[in-house]
C-alpha cells in the first residue's frame, strides 16, 4: 500500500520514475542513524488507530509521519485515508527545500525584474538563451542535455475566452514554439506531443489563480522531445497572463529531479507592484 502510493509514476514525464525514493529500516533505526532524514512515515501495530504529524522532531527541517493501528486492515485504512495530505506536504517540504539551497548569487534579476515585474529564485547556472521585448528563455547545460525556464506574457482573453482553458494554454505555448523555440532543421519548432494528453491543475500562486499544465514536449519532424511544466498565473494587477513554463531535454537520464528544479524555481515567483 505504501509503494503504491508514495512510489506511484510521476504524471507528466514520458517515462515512468517513482514519485518518491522510498528507503525501508526497522522501526529500531529510528533511535539510531537514520532519524535526520527529512520525511519519515513510520507504521506501528499499537492498542490504538491514530495518525499524527510531527515537525522537527529528530532534525530540522523534517516531518515524521506516525501511523498505528490495531491490526493490518486499520493500518491500510489509515494510509489510504492520510496518504494525499502526507504527499502534499512532502512536495511543499522538498520544493522549500531546493529553494533555500539555491545560489542565485551570480544571476542579473534586474532585467528580468524590469521586463516582467517579477522576482525569482534562479540558480546562476542558467544562462539567457533568447530575449525578446515580452519573451525570455533561460536555459541551463547539463551532462546529459539541458534545462529550460520559458517566461512570457499574454492578454488575459487569449486564455480565458472560453470554458477550454487547457486547450488555449496549449494553443498559446505552441504558437511561442513556433516563434521562439527551433531545432536545427527547418519546420522543426516545439510543439506539444499530440499522443499525450497534458494534465490541468487549478492553484494559487503568489496568491494569484493560477493553472498548471504537465505534459510532453516534441520537436516537430525531429526527435527531440521531453516532459513540461507550464504555469498561466492570472495577474490582474497588470492585466495579463503570466506564463512561467519549465521543460527539460535529458534522454539517457531521469528527469524527475530535472522537473522538480524546475518546478521548485517558478514556485519561487514573486509579482512586484
Amino acid at each position: 500500500s505504501i509503494r503504491n502510493k508514495f512510489a506511484s509514476p510521476v504524471i507528466g514525464l514520458p517515462q515512468e520514475e517513482p514519485l518518491f525514493n522510498i528507503n525501508q529500516y526497522p522501526v529500531k533505526l529510528l533511535e539510531g542513524f537514520m532519524n535526520n532524514c527529512r520525511n519519515i512515515i513510520v507504521i506501528k501495530k499499537e492498542g490504538k488507530n491514530q495518525f499524527v504529524i510531527k515537525e522537527n522532531e529528530f532534525a530540522k527541517p523534517q516531518i515524521v509521519y506516525y501511523i498505528s493501528g490495531k491490526n493490518s486492515i486499520s493500518i491500510l485504512d489509515l494510509i489510504e485515508k492520510n496518504a494525499p495530505e502526507i504527499i502534499s506536504k512532502i512536495r511543499k517540504s522538498e520544493i522549500q527545500e531546493n529553494q533555500r539551497h539555491i545560489d542565485t548569487l551570480l544571476f542579473d534579476f534586474s532585467k528580468l525584474e524590469k521586463q516582467f515585474k517579477i522576482n525569482l529564485k534562479i540558480p546562476r547556472e542558467f544562462k539567457y538563451a533568447s530575449k525578446k521585448d515580452k519573451f525570455v528563455w533561460l536555459k541551463k547545460e547539463i551532462i546529459s542535455g539541458n534545462n529550460s525556464i520559458l517566461i512570457y506574457q499574454v492578454p488575459i482573453s487569449s486564455i480565458k475566452n472560453s470554458s477550454n482553458i487547457i486547450t488555449n494554454i496549449i494553443k498559446t505555448r505552441d504558437s511561442i514554439g513556433n516563434l521562439y523555440i527551433r531545432g536545427t532543421e527547418l519546420d522543426t519548432q516545439m510543439i506539444t506531443e499530440e499522443g499525450y494528453s497534458p494534465y490541468l491543475f487549478k492553484l494559487k500562486l503568489n496568491g494569484k489563480e493560477t493553472y498548471e499544465t504537465k505534459g510532453t514536449w516534441e520537436l516537430k519532424n525531429d526527435f527531440m522531445s521531453g516532459p513540461f511544466v507550464n504555469y498561466a498565473i492570472f495577474d490582474k494587477e497588470h492585466n495579463r497572463v503570466l506564463v512561467l513554463e519549465g521543460f527539460c531535454y535529458s534522454p539517457s537520464k531521469e528527469e524527475r529531479d530535472l522537473m522538480h528544479e524546475l518546478e521548485s524555481i517558478i514556485k519561487s515567483v514573486v509579482i512586484l507592484k
